[in-house]
């Protein structure tokens, strides 16, 4: 079987937990004898040479219809569906906090991707998206897809919610890659938190900081600094005391020293359909903060700490409760069995194999 992956045009150089789902899944259905080609939404294809397409990003429509259109091939969609309208809505700085008090996030995103197309000249996969609007060509992708392959059933609820349909679907989980993260409970923990994200308003560093600056625990955030908040950026730096270290974006494999030492790791998001440096850190034996919103719950049910992410003492009564209670091996060897690539894999070939045996 061959099989196009087509995402983002900017996969490789905005790095995020899609870029590294979409080189895993790859990789590990490629052991399974499957052909996988990665091409980006801008790159000039040649739709004939494949059995079927793998979108990735259903918040991108205007990256997917275009090829739907031209392509003439059954298509599953990856759909990382994420919804950060309360954090737009409430918190955000800026033209785009100011709008979205107002206008409906769908609105929102095709402004976004109509001013991205006329003042920088990015690429759009047809024009026919500003005709069609960002809602309208997400329900077009998802009624003509063969089968929906969304992170956790609570994700593919939120789409059916807001797309008012229900569609064909396969959850397939995120995971971590095991031959990377090989857990070592041997290493003695430090007194470090550890948070692995973009530098970014919906990552919701600024409140860790806030919650634990000028303690006696050493934070450490690793992560790219967002080049479209720097007033965010330099607000993070300012309030950080003496125990907070910033280091920019590493390797997944150079993560491993850090998850080694750190006794807990801290994501505080507005919105999760997972995190996968949650889960990486927990495979590696840390315990995890979250915030309680999006679909973590059903990843890690009562084995995380949970915090509200607009309540620095929430947060901070949670690291300290992780900080204080020995690691949670069960939730190490829920995520180690339980969510790997090679897993994801099997089951991406299984909903191909369906959709292209009903074709």
């Amino acid at each position: 079987m061959k099989v196009l992956f087509l995402a983002r045009h900017d996969l490789y150089i905005n790095i995020g937990g899609d870029t590294i789902q979409v080189d895993a899944t790859a990789k590990y259905l490629r052991l399974l004898g499957v052909t996988i080609d990665i091409k980006l939404s801008t790159d000039v294809i040649d739709y004939a040479a494949y059995q079927l397409i793998h979108f990735f990003n259903i918040i991108d429509p205007e990256d997917i219809l275009g090829h739907v259109l031209k392509s003439n091939k059954p298509y599953v969609v990856s759909t990382i569906y994420v919804d950060y309208s309360e954090y737009d809505k409430n918190h955000r700085q800026g033209l785009v906090g100011l709008l979205a008090k107002w206008i409906p996030t769908a609105s929102i995103e095709y402004l976004k991707t109509l001013a991205k197309y006329i003042l920088k000249g990015e690429k759009v996969s047809t024009p026919y998206f500003f005709v069609k609007g960002h809602k309208n060509s997400i329900q077009y992708i998802l009624k003509h897809a063969k089968c929906l392959l969304p992170n956790s059933l609570s994700e593919y609820k939120r789409l059916a919610r807001d797309f008012g349909s229900e569609y064909p679907f396969e959850v397939i989980p995120n995971a971590i890659d095991k031959s990377i993260f090989v857990a070592d409970n041997n290493t003695e923990r430090e007194n470090l938190v550890l948070c692995v994200a973009r530098l970014e308003g919906r990552k919701n560093q600024l409140n860790l900081i806030k919650a634990l600056s000028n303690t006696n625990i050493q934070l450490l955030l690793i992560g790219k600094e967002s080049t479209n908040q720097k007033g965010y950026v330099n607000q993070c730096r300012l309030i950080a005391g003496n125990n907070v270290t910033f280091l920019p974006f590493v390797s997944q494999s150079e993560l491993l020293k850090y998850y080694k030492k750190a006794k807990v790791h801290v994501l505080p998001s507005w919105f999760e359909t997972t995190g996968l440096s949650s889960l990486e850190a927990a495979a590696m034996g840390c315990n995890i903060v979250v915030a309680d919103k999006g679909d973590v719950r059903e990843y890690f049910g009562d084995l995380a700490y949970y915090c509200e992410p607009d309540k620095p003492e929430s947060i901070a009564a949670a690291v300290n409760a992780a900080l204080n209670n020995p690691v949670s091996k069960q939730l190490q060897e829920k995520v180690c069995t339980a969510y790997t690539w090679e897993k994801a894999a099997e089951q991406t070939l299984k909903a191909y194999k369906r959709v292209t045996e009903n074709d």
